[in-house]
């Protein structure tokens, strides 16, 4: 069950279905509680990007803070234990958590600090996801 719920929680994100990402997480937080296997770290990772797009999309506003509160926290409790597997997804969660606030000068550094992180670490993939959340960031500071 616990493979099911986290690949769907993944597969729901990338399909840009964030109700049933948030549905799926959330399953996934009660299956997992709070373990430290790196599976349920990745489950709060893209539970936290899922508020912050729920957040944009002014859905669940108040659940999506706390969601990604409690998201970030995973990610420094992670990081503090494996920097080089979690620290780019830190300093994304909370580059996306500043551009919300407005705060664009620390968003841009965290973005940037999320691109290296990922490259120094060999996470192609993860790297390419932070380029593109900056990317629609300066896109959208119009």
């Amino acid at each position: 069950r616990e493979a099911f719920f986290h690949h769907a929680v993944i597969r729901c994100y990338w399909s840009g279905h964030s109700e049933r990402c948030r549905y799926y997480s959330e399953k996934c937080m009660n299956l997992f509680g709070q373990g430290g296997q790196p599976t349920a770290y990745v489950a709060k990772f893209f539970f936290g990007l899922n508020a912050i797009d729920l957040l944009r999309k002014k859905r669940h506003a108040s659940k999506s803070k706390v969601g990604l509160r409690k998201a970030i926290a995973a990610m420094k409790d992670a990081a503090a234990n494996s920097e080089w597997n979690f620290m780019n997804k830190l300093r994304l969660l909370e580059a996306e958590q500043k551009s919300i606030t407005q705060n664009h000068w620390l968003a841009i550094d965290l973005y940037d600090a999320s691109i290296q992180s990922a490259k120094k670490s060999g996470f192609i993939h993860e790297q390419g996801l932070a380029c593109e959340k900056a990317g629609f960031y300066f896109k959208n500071l119009d």
